[in-house]
């Protein structure tokens, strides 16, 4: 079912877990799936949160800087870690993102990746989460 007033909508599939392939019914992007604790090719739930959160960091600061009149390159960087949980049965994923602005001082790359982070999609879903910090740093190098 497509969300109201819609700019996008997608449909992704999954039939087999980690083993096997994913894919994206829009246009048939296929994923070759494995579980992060085997050594089979494929990638896995870890590294696709990685992808999403530090793509649509990213590109929400590029536009938090244009908006500003910036130009300045941006990287972001995230760790995913999949964790045994030690109270209660089950894993959950201790993720960790920092992001980097070419050219500011830290006061002003602090504020803007938390304007970001609070407009940023992928973040809004994880938001609130105790296992997920996003936090800027300096020292932007290509």
């Amino acid at each position: 079912m497509t969300a109201p007033k819609s700019l996008f909508h997608a449909e992704m599939v999954n039939e087999n877990g980690v083993d096997g392939v994913a894919y994206v019914k829009n246009d048939g992007l296929k994923v070759s799936l494995s579980s992060p604790t085997s050594s089979a090719p494929g990638t896995n739930p870890e590294e696709l949160l990685g992808l999403s959160l530090s793509t649509c960091l990213n590109a929400t600061i590029q536009s938090v800087l244009k908006a500003r009149g910036k130009q300045n390159k941006s990287r972001v960087e995230v760790q995913v870690d999949f964790v045994k949980e030690t109270t209660k049965p089950g894993y959950y994923f201790d993720v960790l993102a920092t992001a980097q602005i070419d050219g500011l001082g830290f006061d002003e790359v602090q504020k803007l990746v938390e304007v970001a982070e609070r407009l940023c999609p992928v973040s809004k879903l994880l938001m609130g989460s105790q296992t997920v910090i996003v936090k800027a740093i300096e020292g932007y190098t290509n």
